[in-house]
């Protein structure tokens, strides 16, 4: 049985209603533990936190950049 969850994700996307979003979301660092064992946990920490440095900006950016736009 494979184990499979969300580390660490970034979308963009368009709503129903034709408005595009970006959503960046997954593991909070703090449950880290919680799901991993011991050995794992730094890694994953790392991940997180270094994928969290490029994507929040980006995520920002796209936000304030492309958010008042429609699909026409």
């Amino acid at each position: 049985m494979t184990k499979e969850g969300n580390i660490l994700s970034f979308r963009i996307l368009i709503d129903s209603k034709g408005n595009l979003v970006t959503e960046l979301s997954g593991l909070p660092e703090k449950d880290v533990k919680k799901v991993f064992n011991k050995d794992e946990c730094p890694i994953i920490k790392k991940i997180i936190r270094e994928g969290r440095i490029y994507l929040e900006p980006l995520h920002k950016i796209l936000e304030e950049e492309l958010g008042n736009l429609k699909c026409d």
